[in-house]
């Protein structure tokens, strides 16, 4: 099971990777009900609209945690918000086998709890080693997160570093 956090569907939806991700999945994609609401609770932006319909054609499906508690002692352990919590709590619960995760606390848990984890530049770049994108998209979509994400500036300059030795 891939168990998405909102920042990183989001910024996939943005950049247009969403449904190219969503075709080549292996693995169930799922997300918790707090980023369902994080993501679609009344925003008509596009990315949201994106996100609904992938859920209502059920290629992302929606858990509910069998154990709140569980997430809410993240929310505390972590200093992490809800959705992240629950990413990760629905990631335990099912034996998920990679969390998308792009908040710096979110990761941090992962690493402790042993967890794998992704964030949208790696799928970017992922999709550019598979061939699934072109160079020059996949330019275009490590411009586009730069402008919606919140990463450090040596991270994008290594991201861009590791496109153009795909080239």
């Amino acid at each position: 099971m891939f168990v998405f956090d909102s920042s990183t569907l989001i910024l996939i939806a943005k950049i247009d990777l969403l449904n190219l991700f969503l075709g080549n999945a292996a693995m169930e994609v799922a997300i918790p009900k707090a980023v369902e609401g994080e993501c679609c609770g009344g925003i008509r932006t596009f990315d949201a609209l994106l996100i609904r319909k992938a859920i209502e054609e059920q290629r992302i499906r929606v858990h509910r945690l069998r154990d709140a508690k569980l997430a809410a002692k993240l929310v505390l352990d972590f200093n992490m918000g809800k959705g992240e919590a629950e990413t990760i709590a629905l990631a335990m619960e099912h034996g998920g086998q990679i969390v998308g995760i792009d908040d710096k606390r979110g990761m941090d848990a992962c690493k402790l709890l042993g967890l794998p984890f992704t964030n949208a530049i790696a799928l970017l770049i992922r999709s550019r080693q598979k061939r699934l994108i072109t160079q020059d998209d996949a330019r275009s979509k490590l411009a586009a997160l730069a402008r919606y994400g919140r990463y450090r500036k040596s991270l994008l300059e290594d991201a861009a570093r590791e496109l153009e030795a795909l080239a």
